[in-house]
């Protein structure tokens, strides 16, 4: 069978479909690499250009020969193994796509994928990703009328369809259940009107704030990781404001404030898990025994009153009940599982990706813009979540774009320019992900 090009896939998981099915539905041969064969052959679903195939990331010799068998790899797998696909790329002169951070493992392939000739593009999935690229259309657009950038917030989140709000915490996981808690245990910087603001893993939980987003209605956000490396990575010297966050609905801020407190993020190895009760947990981190009075003493550990929203959450998700702990080693991770098994998508329900930037641009005329760029984009019931698509299609049209010769910046990268951003958005509008721009005069 002819292909216009063969790729490898590295991982199966749960954003992987869409990606597989756009390669195979556009004539690329597509090779789907997983610990688990039987997920990799769902995704190809009897396609005659795929091929599924057992791997896992510890058998490097096995990579160097599936990678040097293909035109590009894409690495779905955690950001950890992204070197390891890398260094066998750069062995068998090949192109690589991922949708993870550039961390600085990978940043040390730069210079060998130029002088391979190899596009090594990162940071391809929604955020980061979508994010970068809407951006910095916005920003290239404001430098065209001679205007500078004085603000920007970009904040998104992955959550459930109002239709599909249907537990306290206004949430249900549609990637890694331990990735999502553990992002809030993360240090973080940004700049406001100036002010530099620098917390400590557990202050960004001083930074919840509330909006109002026109169609859907009251949301919070608060702090994502670091926002000050994008000045430079976005050319705002001058910016005022630089602030990247992260969407929920209200009152998930609060809880995680609270027991952030009371010491429920805990990923520090933890022994006396295996056997235990949640009961019995909470009892451990506020100071005495289970029964009378947990409420009273977590609610004290955490600094609020027991009957405040918090604590009937926490009721709610099970932390006060003699039920066993699903022991992952962690006290994070033991969390994330008991939320995985109460907050999950059921048959027929659909998630939403959310994003938002705002800006404030200045001219040298004294005039101003107002800027707000805005994705509400939806799930498909029992078919592909929003969160599959939107973090695997740029990476899938990267993907063609690269191989067809179209994308042409050599090295380590990600998609700030308009070489690769333009034609990526486009597509993406095509197939319905897009952002809507409103302009109005700030003056």
């Amino acid at each position: 069978m002819t292909t216009r090009g063969k790729v490898l896939v590295l991982g199966a998981g749960l954003v992987a479909r869409p990606l597989v099915r756009y390669l195979l539905d556009r004539g690329f041969a597509a090779t789907v690499a997983s610990r688990t064969v039987a997920k990799a052959d769902a995704l190809i679903d009897g396609h005659p250009a795929g091929r599924a195939c057992a791997w896992t990331a510890d058998r490097a010799t096995e990579l160097g020969r599936m990678v040097a068998d293909h035109d590009l790899a894409v690495s779905l797998l955690p950001a950890p193994s992204h070197p390891i696909v890398a260094a066998a790329c750069i062995a068998a002169r090949k192109h690589m796509v991922t949708t993870s951070y550039v961390s600085p493992q990978m940043r040390e392939y730069d210079a060998p994928a130029r002088a391979a000739g190899l596009t090594f593009l990162n940071e391809t999935g929604v955020d980061p990703g979508i994010d970068h690229m809407s951006i910095m259309r916005v920003i290239d657009a404001v430098r065209a009328k001679g205007g500078v950038l004085a603000e920007l917030r970009s904040c998104c989140g992955g959550l459930p369809a109002p239709d599909a709000n249907t537990n306290p915490f206004g949430y249900k996981f549609s990637w890694s259940p331990a990735g999502v808690l553990s992002a809030m245990t993360n240090p973080s910087r940004f700049r406001e009107d100036g002010v530099l603001h620098d917390d400590p893993p557990g202050g960004l939980f001083a930074h919840v704030r509330p909006v109002t987003i026109t169609g859907l209605g009251e949301m919070e956000y608060y702090p994502n990781r670091d926002s000050m490396s994008y000045i430079e990575l976005y050319g705002l010297g001058s910016v005022r404001t630089m602030f990247r966050g992260t969407f929920r609905y209200p009152g998930w801020g609060r809880f995680w404030g609270c027991f952030w407190k009371a010491g429920l993020l805990d990923r520090s190895p933890r022994g006396g898990l295996a056997g235990s009760t949640w009961a019995r947990v909470m009892a451990d981190l506020a100071g005495g025994a289970p029964g009378a009075g947990l409420r009273e003493r977590v609610a004290a550990r955490a600094g609020v009153s027991p009957d405040d929203q918090a604590m009937d959450w926490a009721e709610w998700l099970g932390l006060f009940a003699d039920t066993p702990v699903d022991d992952q080693g962690t006290l994070l991770d033991s969390v994330a599982a008991l939320m995985l098994a109460k907050m999950s998508y059921g048959p027929g329900e659909r998630d939403m990706l959310l994003m938002q930037h705002t800006f404030r641009a200045d001219y040298p005329d004294g005039s101003s813009d107002a800027i707000t760029s805005t994705m509400l984009d939806y799930g498909i019931p029992d078919g592909d979540s929003s969160m599959a698509r939107t973090v695997s299609l740029p990476a899938a049209i990267a993907t063609r774009l690269v191989l067809e010769g179209r994308i042409t910046h050599r090295g380590v990268c990600i998609p700030v320019l308009s070489e690769i951003y333009d034609p990526l958005l486009d597509e993406l509008k095509d197939i319905g992900i897009r952002l809507e721009e409103e302009w109005t005069s700030a003056r």
